[in-house]
């Protein structure tokens, strides 16, 4: 007769299968709860009660797996046409909404930053940005071009905004940058003084769309180096 012991590992559960989709599930639940801060090799076998070096055999390192979540959230951005709207709204909308996934995310936001992101659902997005672009007139190697400075200036609007939002006395140092524009000569500084009204003027919003628009005018009539 087996010992209650034997009889108890028998009867368990199996532990489902594990896999690249099934780790980076648990990587967006923890972010989701926790903040990517948390999500590391060790607390993601620990949540699939394994090793952690059975999940390098699916991803690579913590980078890649970052990488990997930001992609699933970037599935939430819709890339469908608003009925109607001209090109530059339907790409502002575009834009905005995947700068809103990476505003709620700003530790994702920095991946973006600085990797080179190639899952579906960024291409599926880079492709929408760059037909919108198409329909605009800006001639495709232009085009090709301003994709990849469109979707740069929105994550790093993203990482701005959503890192100086979560950390103590951002406002204080907004107020103190304001007071020391503010106190400048204009025998000293006659530049910011002669503009100083402009520096901080414009709400995120308003600063967002005419970056967009500075770049979508200087992509139409601005031809690639020769060579390129």
């Amino acid at each position: 007769m087996a010992s209650s012991g034997s009889y108890n590992r028998r009867e368990r559960p199996a532990k489902p299968a594990l896999s690249r989709e099934g780790i980076v599930a648990a990587a967006l639940e923890v972010v989701r709860h926790e903040g990517v801060e948390r999500v590391t090799m060790r607390r993601l076998a620990k949540e699939l009660d394994t090793g952690p070096a059975s999940l390098y055999v699916y991803v690579s390192d913590a980078e890649e797996l970052h990488a990997a979540v930001l992609d699933e959230l970037l599935g939430e951005v819709s890339t469908v046409s608003l009925p109607g709207a001209d090109w530059r709204t339907r790409l502002w909308t575009l834009t905005s909404a995947y700068r809103d996934v990476l505003y709620a995310h700003p530790g994702l936001a920095r991946v973006a930053l600085v990797t080179r992101l190639s899952g579906p659902h960024y291409l599926r997005i880079a492709d929408a940005v760059l037909g919108l672009l198409t329909e605009g007139g800006v001639p495709p190697g232009p085009a090709a071009w301003t994709v990849d400075l469109l979707l740069l200036v929105s994550t790093a609007t993203a990482v701005e905004h959503g890192t100086r939002r979560n950390r103590p006395g951002s406002e204080a140092e907004q107020d103190a940058l304001a007071q020391a524009l503010r106190s400048l000569s204009p025998e000293s500084h006659p530049h910011i003084a002669a503009t100083g009204a402009h520096l901080l003027s414009g709400s995120g919003t308003d600063r967002a769309q005419w970056a967009l628009d500075t770049l979508l005018n200087g992509a139409r009539a601005t031809p690639l180096p020769p060579g390129a």
